[in-house]
């Protein structure tokens, strides 16, 4: 399941494969297993996975706007295995849009949607 780097890393050559595909096939792989399977990924690979997603979320807007259709997910406690059961259901990215409200559900009271 490759894809083109142009979709996770603008910066690089058009053309050429990412290395966080590898590393995100290796999670994917995960699916239909149960809770806790262990991925064989190495502390390098946690560590790009973990800069590339501070990189994007970095650029990205203080508020976003979002357009339907979208989906919208209460906190699944940072368990990898809820949120494939999710996009499986439900569809995975980028084809499934989704907002993870995170803490927003367990530690504020009022959320107000217009």
């Amino acid at each position: 399941m490759n894809r083109l780097i142009s979709r996770h890393n603008p910066d690089a050559a058009a053309g050429t494969i990412d290395p966080i595909d590898g590393i995100l096939d290796k999670f994917l792989a995960a699916r239909g297993k149960p809770p806790g399977t262990l991925v064989d990924v190495t502390e390098d690979e946690i560590k790009m996975v973990c800069h590339r997603a501070r990189d994007t979320l970095m650029d990205q807007p203080m508020l976003l706007e979002l357009a339907a259709p979208i989906k919208i997910v209460g906190d699944i406690h940072g368990q990898f295995s809820d949120m494939l059961r999710l996009f499986e259901y439900g569809g995975f990215p980028p084809a499934t849009n989704y907002l993870f409200l995170g803490d927003y559900v367990d530690r504020y009271v009022l959320l107000e949607c217009a």
